[in-house]
């Protein structure tokens, strides 16, 4: 059985405020557990965790959040609000003639109010997409590794996404940007039918690494890019 996405976690050094931040612009309830705080999604909708770390941020982010935008008046509303929350506007280079807007969070971690129409991203709710920098093969690690089917494969770029719709998972293909220091995102799985050992052996078989043992069980691997994620004991 395929494993279960958890969460993406987000490490911050001040989780509190992070969590805030998130649990209100994507009106999400905020639930604290013993290794960070929950922003539960539901099977449409990918779940957040922010948990404490103090990582300094090396170079871009490996992941981010799109959100997109139900019609003209929702973008600037959603922009309004990530703003009085505490993010801020971002450049990165993006023209005056792309609809999206760049902005980050209270830790620096950039996401996209995406344009009203648009077609890649419509119905996939709110957090319409995690936008990740990997190779094709990445992505088809990922699709076998949970079970989504790939809803894009096209010029060595990939998306996927659950067989009940939303959040869609892509990754962006070549040129990837050069690992310069820790991941400060990643994604957390739990064992589809329950027994770790047999789903490390299997994400393995799929051409997963094996990392490391935490203290309370669960493993870290890295994916076929060597980005790091985490498969909880249970």
């Amino acid at each position: 059985m395929a494993a279960h996405l958890v969460a993406l976690a987000l490490d911050a050094a001040a989780p509190a405020e992070l969590a805030r931040f998130w649990a209100g612009l994507l009106g999400r309830k905020a639930c604290e557990q013993a290794e960070g705080v929950l922003l539960p999604g539901d099977r449409t909708q990918v779940s957040l965790l922010v948990v404490p770390g103090r990582a300094a941020r090396v170079g871009p982010d490996r992941v981010h959040l799109h959100l997109t935008s139900a019609d003209e008046d929702d973008q600037p509303r959603t922009v309004a609000a990530a703003l009085r929350l505490g993010g801020r506007h971002l450049d990165v280079g993006q023209r005056p003639e792309e609809g999206h807007v760049v902005l980050a969070d209270p830790e620096g971690n950039a996401f996209c109010v995406i344009e009203a129409g648009n077609r890649f991203l419509a119905g996939c709710g709110l957090l319409g997409e995690l936008a990740c920098d990997g190779s094709r093969d990445v992505g088809v690690f990922w699709s076998r590794a949970l079970g989504w089917p790939l809803v894009w494969d096209q010029d060595e770029e990939t998306a996927i996404q659950s067989p009940h719709g939303g959040t869609k998972i892509a990754w962006g293909g070549p040129p990837l940007h050069p690992r310069t220091g820790a991941d400060r995102q990643r994604f957390v799985l739990a064992p589809g039918a329950g027994d770790q050992q047999g789903e490390v052996e299997r994400l393995v078989s799929l051409g997963a690494t094996r990392l490391a043992v935490a203290h309370d069980g669960a493993v870290a691997l890295a994916d076929p890019d060597g980005t790091p994620f985490t498969l909880l004991p249970r």
